[in-house]
């Protein structure tokens, strides 16, 4: 028996990294030293609008340190999508390694409450060499 709730993926909800920067001066703790900003997109090119409930991140470092990272929302919201329209947001991820990379997704719910997730890309985050950037 499936406890688990199903989701759909239609095909005109999409999610794009539009940009990942390392900050190199950001205030961060010793043990997560290097942080990453990156921007988001999310595309509604359905034909409902899309209420977006949740998010869940896997962040993979160099070392092979997995972190699981879930939560309601995005950035403190829960923003509904338009068709046509998209939602654009940066935040950040903290990491211990030189390198990692992140991929996720996103879980919501549609004008007719079915539930949608739409898969946010893998992308990485290096810690450039001195002088690069």
């Amino acid at each position: 028996m499936n406890t688990f709730p199903t989701f759909q993926e239609p095909a005109g909800l999409r999610v794009t990294v539009d940009r990942v920067i390392y900050l190199r001066t950001a205030q961060t703790s010793e043990d997560r030293p290097h942080c990453f900003g990156y921007f988001i997109t999310i595309h509604n090119d359905t034909e409902s609008a899309v209420t977006v409930k949740a998010r869940k991140w896997v962040v993979t470092e160099g070392e092979g340190r997995v972190t699981a990272v879930e939560g309601a929302g995005v950035v403190g919201q829960t923003p509904t999508i338009e068709p046509g329209e998209s939602f654009s947001y940066n935040s950040f991820h903290l990491l211990t390694d030189l390198r990692g990379v992140a991929e996720g997704s996103y879980l919501g719910i549609d004008a007719a409450g079915q539930r949608v997730l739409t898969r946010i890309p893998r992308f990485e985050m290096t810690v450039p060499s001195e002088g690069a950037e």
